[in-house]
């Protein structure tokens, strides 16, 4: 993806997320000299790389595939091991009308993915074989904003505003907008965008970035090369 067109996402998605009463912390708005100049008073937020992601899973259709994140805040997976502590993590996500974010699940991750304003968002959804893996014969069950909803292969559960549904580990998804963009909120366990993605074809998570324009903001996969953290 060009830094243009990232710098140009973050702009609208800002726009968006203020529309529907949300507001980013403050540092979300630091330049790249801002976060160099602070990098030690910010370890935990590069640590936990919370921040933005975007990505269009190195397929180069944004607009097509593709998905953007923010992470407002993200646990450690030692607590998450331990028992106790800070095992939960927030997102923001905008996914824009007909954009896929492709099929896949956690191995560790258990989310709940709400509509929090916007259009219609669908969520595709299968199960998984013994072994975990994707199994376009198996269906499941989810809880639907704490109501049991039991699903067969390939349905498409449709979430409207305030809707949401809990995933567990092995619960295979993709979702999109319909009928518009939607604002959703993830609220989940530790997350690690980096190893606990399984997705159902070879693509990925991250894109490559073509430096035509310098960053507006850096994102949390700019925090090692820029920051050196």
């Amino acid at each position: 993806m060009k830094r243009s067109r990232i710098n140009d996402i973050m702009a609208e998605a800002d726009a968006m997320i203020r529309s529907h009463g949300f507001t980013l912390p403050p540092w979300a708005y630091w330049s790249p000299d801002d976060f160099k100049a602070r990098k030690d008073e910010a370890a935990e937020v590069i640590r936990a790389r919370n921040g933005w992601d975007i990505t269009d899973y190195g397929a180069g259709r944004y607009d097509q595939m593709g998905l953007f994140l923010f992470t407002l805040r993200n646990g450690r997976l030692a607590d998450l091991q331990r028992g106790g502590g800070m095992c939960y993590a927030e997102k923001l996500l905008i996914s824009k009308q007909d954009q896929l974010s492709p099929m896949h699940t956690h191995v560790i991750k258990a989310e709940d993915i709400i509509n929090r304003g916007g259009a219609t968002l669908v969520v595709e959804l299968y199960g998984s074989d013994d072994q975990g893996q994707f199994d376009a014969t198996k269906g499941g069950t989810v809880m639907c904003d704490g109501l049991r909803r039991d699903f067969a292969p390939g349905e498409k559960l449709k979430l409207a505003p305030g809707e949401s549904v809990t995933l567990m580990p092995g619960d295979w998804h993709a979702f999109w907008g319909e009928g518009g963009d939607v604002l959703i909120g993830e609220v989940s366990t530790v997350n690690d965008d980096e190893t606990d993605n399984i997705f159902g074809e070879p693509i990925g998570r991250f894109s490559a970035i073509e430096e035509d324009v310098a960053p507006t903001h850096l994102l949390v996969s700019d925090y090692r090369r820029w920051l050196g953290a």
